[in-house]
């Protein structure tokens, strides 16, 4: 099965969505907000460049993910 970039951006907007919404959702903070937060994220750097394949993962894993960055956690950040 072939990814194209038009299917691999599609993936990585629904990814972002939900995890912004649940990353809102947590904090409080509104989606607009959550999402300039997250677009200045490792994490987020990582989730758009598709050489990474890191779009292939659940929201739950770049949840973690983000969990492990915010906390400074670099080593969890790299083994997750």
């Amino acid at each position: 099965m072939t990814v194209n970039e038009q299917s691999i951006e599609f993936i990585i907007n629904l990814l972002t969505t939900n995890v912004v919404d649940a990353l809102a959702a947590k904090s409080g903070k509104s989606a607009t907000e959550t999402l300039r937060e997250f677009m200045k994220s490792r994490t987020y750097s990582l989730l758009i460049d598709p050489e990474s394949y890191l779009f292939f993962e659940s929201p739950m894993y770049v949840l973690d993910m983000i969990d492990a960055e915010e906390c400074g956690d670099w080593e969890r950040w790299l083994e997750i």
